[in-house]
């Protein structure tokens, strides 16, 4: 008996197989669509869509079918074992929200009073380092994930991470960088005794993983890294010359000055000049003796003036001499060659050069010291670079100054950035208490960046500055977000222990009629998101100690 077909049948396509070797051709009529590429071996019209995903589905099944077993690849090694203690249960609850919680900001753009916890997390990363407790291994990927975003984060999170951190990154193309940051890629620096497997690595690893084999090694062996730099350097391309010797600053010492020497008559002229900093920050080396013989017949006292002040006769050139040994002949747009060179000179020089040259005076005396013809701006910006490379804490009291002197710059110091780096060659109690003179005369307008040198927590006297002159900004109707780069460091910064203190900051305050529409409603938001960040940072150094 033969069934009548029904109007259902007569919309059912017949199914189609396409011909061998039509995969691409399916790919394309389904990229381009099948009203403009009719699919090999459909026909065109309104069912040539189904026909597409029949012929499809069969040249896969067709193309699995097709392949043969290959061996089974070879099972990954067992993670290796990390012996720290575990984290304790409360401070492993806290990671895991600071790897996955992303506080949005309030609407139209205000903050609000939640902290931001990506900003916690390297204070977090750092204090369980210093427990020396090891990750819940399933935060390992997500850790892995924020190390990778942020290279601010990686040393503190591949430490934490640690063996099992590094076992996963060679698991996920993604976390690559962490192989990369670790010599022999991913294993643990060689001992002493496997000196053939550290020259191996030497001569066949990765650029990054030489770079970091040959910075690890010069923590631990300053002569067998130098040995091995030796041995391939007139190899090396020029670029990574200049990564090579740019880790000889770790650790520098007088028995790198004969390889420093020898790299003044490198073909780059940026190895050469890089060559010439790490020799001018060795007082003691010839390079420095040359250059302080050139930059004292420079700099001289001239007595006949009253009272006495230094002159300044600039170089008239450049010599061959002069630029072997790192100093750059062609000045900057803007900058005068004779300056361009005097400055290159002074800041290569032993500072104690100075106090002979002027009759025994002392750095605070010599920077006190009038300087004829305009030339104080660069013979003092000259020293303070010489300073900050001789970490000379001298000369750089000298040319900060008193904090609570009234020009803001100091004596010797022409930016803002120079202050920065002359603070750190200070130790932290004195630079905290620099600081916070600082702040307590000239405000916060010019103290973000020397607050940046600070060490955290920040000392008591340093706090207490800041959130003094936080509240004489309050009181004087300013916009909190004009001075929100300090707010944020001080959320980071400022000791737990202040937040009672900051209690009576949190009302609104009333508005003053030329206060800033609003203003004390932003300001009393600030102030609580800054207690409720400083108590949760209790909280969490708390939970960590309970381990």
């Amino acid at each position: 008996m033969t069934r009548t077909p029904t109007p259902t049948d007569a919309r059912v396509p017949t199914p189609v197989t396409a011909p061998p070797g039509a995969w691409e051709e399916l790919v394309r009529a389904a990229l381009l669509g099948t009203d403009r590429r009719t699919p090999p071996g459909c026909a065109p019209g309104a069912h040539a869509p189904t026909a597409l995903l029949d012929a499809a589905a069969a040249e896969t099944v067709r193309r699995r079918a097709g392949l043969r077993p290959a061996p089974a690849g070879r099972r990954p090694e067992p993670a290796p074992e990390d012996r720290r203690p575990p984290l304790p249960a409360a401070a492993a609850r806290r990671l895991t929200t600071l790897l996955t919680d992303r506080p949005g900001a309030a609407g139209g753009g205000r903050r609000g009073t939640a902290p931001d916890l990506m900003e916690l997390l390297p204070q977090w990363l750092a204090a369980a380092n210093a427990h020396g407790f090891a990750p819940p291994p399933e935060t390992l990927p997500a850790l892995l994930d924020a190390a990778r975003g942020r290279t601010d984060l990686r040393p503190a999170a591949l430490a934490f991470a640690g063996p099992r951190g590094l076992w996963l990154a060679r698991l996920n193309p993604d976390w690559r960088f962490a192989l990369r940051a670790t010599p022999g890629g991913g294993t643990a620096l060689p001992g002493p005794e496997a000196a053939e497997q550290v020259r191996r690595l030497w001569e066949e690893g990765l650029f990054a993983e030489r770079v970091a084999l040959l910075a690890a090694l010069r923590s631990r062996d300053p002569a067998g890294a130098r040995a091995l730099l030796a041995s391939t350097w007139p190899t090396e391309r020029a670029e990574d010359r200049l990564m090579f010797l740019d880790s000889l600053r770790s650790g520098l010492e007088p028995a790198d000055e004969p390889f420093l020497e020898a790299a003044l008559s490198d073909r780059s002229r940026n190895v050469r000049a890089t060559a010439a900093e790490l020799l001018s920050a060795l007082p003691d080396s010839a390079l420095a003796a040359r250059m302080a013989a050139r930059a004292v017949t420079c700099v001289f006292l001239d007595r006949t003036l009253e009272p006495p002040a230094i002159a300044v006769e600039a170089p008239h050139e450049c010599d061959p001499g002069m630029e072997r040994d790192g100093v750059v002949a062609r000045p900057p747009s803007g900058r005068g060659a004779r300056s361009w060179w005097l400055g290159q000179l002074v800041e290569a020089a032993p500072l104690a050069a100075w106090t002979s040259r002027f009759g025994g005076r002392s750095a605070e005396e010599i920077v006190a010291l009038p300087v004829t013809d305009d030339w104080q701006g660069d013979l003092h910006a000259a020293w303070c670079r010489a300073a900050v490379r001789q970490r000379d804490g001298t000369w750089a009291r000298a040319l900060l100054g008193a904090p609570t002197a009234p020009e803001a710059g100091g004596p010797g110091a022409v930016s803002l950035a120079e202050r920065a780096k002359l603070l750190g060659t200070l130790g932290p109690d004195e630079r905290a208490a620099w600081v916070a003179g600082f702040i307590a005369t000239h405000g916060l307008s010019e103290a973000f960046q020397l607050l940046g040198m600070c060490t955290v927590p920040w000392a008591p006297p340093l706090g207490r500055a800041v959130v003094d002159a936080l509240d004489i900004a309050r009181d004087a109707g300013s916009y909190p977000w004009s001075f929100s780069g300090v707010m944020g460091l001080a959320e980071r910064c400022l000791d737990p222990s202040e937040a009672g203190r900051l209690d009576g900051l949190l009302a609104i305050p009333d508005e003053s009629e030329d206060a800033a529409p609003g203003a004390g409603g932003y300001w009393a938001e600030a102030f609580q998101r800054l207690v409720t960040t400083l108590r949760l940072r209790a909280a969490m150094a708390e939970e960590l100690r309970a381990g």
